[in-house]
């Protein structure tokens, strides 16, 4: 059956609204050929880093036994690979959490007299693929505009911490009459898709049953998306419990650091799937800022964090820790089931190896996807010295069609395998970190949020 050719720029509009759409077959240029790949990159820091012995597996290789965090994801685990044995050198700052502004950019001495932080990953595959997409990036964080996130030259990308917003910017397009009262329905549960009823159906009788099939995922993917905003709306507007600080907060839905999460992340399939932006970076923050939305839990997470040992503080951040990486897995699932997975490299880590010490050496580090050889443990550097994180950034910006062999403190770039990159040639790394000379971002492009 022959299908009229749509724009790939094409969205639903009805009643003042428009509603982005996924890449569709019917959109594809008819010429187009087949080594056109979209690559796209996704990272998640965690700032409060991971419990080492939940996280950490015993054993290197591919036969690794699951930690009890791994045996969450373990139905991914030919998807991605655990890397221990990286960090950063240099990273005591002015403050204890300071690793954590440099975690995606490697510059040392972060925090300090003097200190300027370098271009982060994020915004140096921004800069490399332009305005490809309507966003060359997308920041999201769960407290407050505070992003691991930086510019060329050394300036924070604010993060957007509120999904709702982030909802509104993907999806809510017309005058801010007709925004806000779409912005009202969704408060009230109603859906964006009911607005669109009539005309999803006359694009449903235009497509192929290959596309009408991901309009359907992808249209059921919106409505989750929604529902969850819903959720997060309604116990952000009810009154906080009364409870002394040995008492569980009684949560009972999703809300507050866990609710956040998952809203963003449930958040991150739609902007890829939409061509939004091809690459998004979270900021996972708990500073002593956001009630803990967990069943048996008293403390906030960082508090938890510092549990000098305490088998009950130990008991409750794992319990947090535990909600974190069950979100992260709805997260991969979500991005398998709508087939973008194998062209999006996920970084999923932190930037502390134990927060209790708010030590930044050996730290959790695990690799989504991206068409890399996965399904293994790989352990670097030894008892005394870490291998260099960067080694990985510059395999991933190499995966992202960044033509460089340098970037922070490097000494080379991580071999993943399988992954094809294109040619790079030797290049001399900016002064105090950065990616090298022939990445070197153009005057004529600029990073800039709309």
């Amino acid at each position: 059956m022959w299908h009229k050719r749509i724009s790939r720029r094409t969205v639903l509009k009805a009643g003042g609204v428009a509603l982005a759409l996924p890449m569709l077959d019917v959109m594809r240029p008819l010429r187009a050929s087949a080594a056109v790949e979209t690559r796209r990159m996704v990272n998640i820091g965690l700032t409060l880093g991971l419990y080492t012995p939940s996280w950490l597996p015993a054993t290197t290789g591919r036969d690794y036994e699951a930690s009890e965090y791994l045996s969450i994801l373990d139905d991914h685990r030919s998807r991605y690979t655990v890397l221990s044995g990286l960090s950063h050198e240099d990273q005591s700052g002015r403050q204890p959490h300071n690793s954590e502004i440099t975690w995606l950019t490697g510059q040392r001495h972060p925090g300090q007299d003097g200190f300027r932080n370098t271009i982060s990953i994020d915004q140096a595959v921004a800069i490399h693929l332009g305005y490809v997409t309507r966003f060359p990036s997308v920041t999201l964080g769960t407290v407050q505009a505070q992003s691991q996130s930086y510019t060329s030259t050394g300036v924070m990308v604010p993060a957007e911490s509120d999904p709702a917003r982030v909802f509104q910017q993907m999806f809510l397009q017309g005058t801010p009459e007709e925004v806000a009262r779409e912005k009202a329905r969704l408060r009230d549960g109603a859906s964006i898709l009911d607005h669109l009823r009539g005309k999803r159906a006359t694009l449903r009788g235009n497509v192929s049953a290959s596309d009408t099939h991901t309009l359907d995922a992808y249209f059921d993917a919106v409505r989750d998306a929604e529902f969850q905003l819903a959720e997060v709306q309604a116990w952000a507007e009810r009154p906080k419990p009364m409870v002394s600080e040995e008492s569980p907060l009684d949560a009972g839905g999703p809300a507050y650091l866990i609710g956040s999460v998952r809203s963003q992340l449930k958040m991150i399939p739609l902007i890829l799937e939409t061509d939004s932006s091809r690459v998004v970076s979270l900021m996972v923050q708990d500073h002593s800022v956001v009630p803990i939305d967990v069943l048996g839990v008293g403390g906030d997470q960082h508090g938890l964090s510092h549990h000098g040992q305490q088998p009950d503080k130990i008991d409750q951040l794992r319990l947090v820790e535990t909600e974190i990486v069950l979100a992260f897995r709805d997260f991969l699932d979500e991005m398998q089931d709508r087939k973008l997975l194998d062209d999006t490299s996920v970084l999923f880590g932190s930037n502390l190896g134990n927060a209790s010490s708010h030590e930044a050496k050996r730290l959790p580090i695990l690799v989504v996807g991206g068409g890399f050889d996965h399904g293994e443990h790989k352990a670097y550097g030894s008892e005394d010295q870490d291998a260099p994180l960067s080694d990985l950034y510059v395999t991933l910006l190499r995966r992202m069609g960044v033509e460089t062999d340098a970037f922070g403190q490097s000494q080379g770039a991580l071999d993943l395998g399988a992954a094809a990159s294109g040619p790079s040639r030797p290049n001399r790394p900016l002064a105090g970190g950065g990616f090298s000379s022939t990445t070197r971002p153009s005057p004529k492009t600029k990073l800039r949020r709309r």
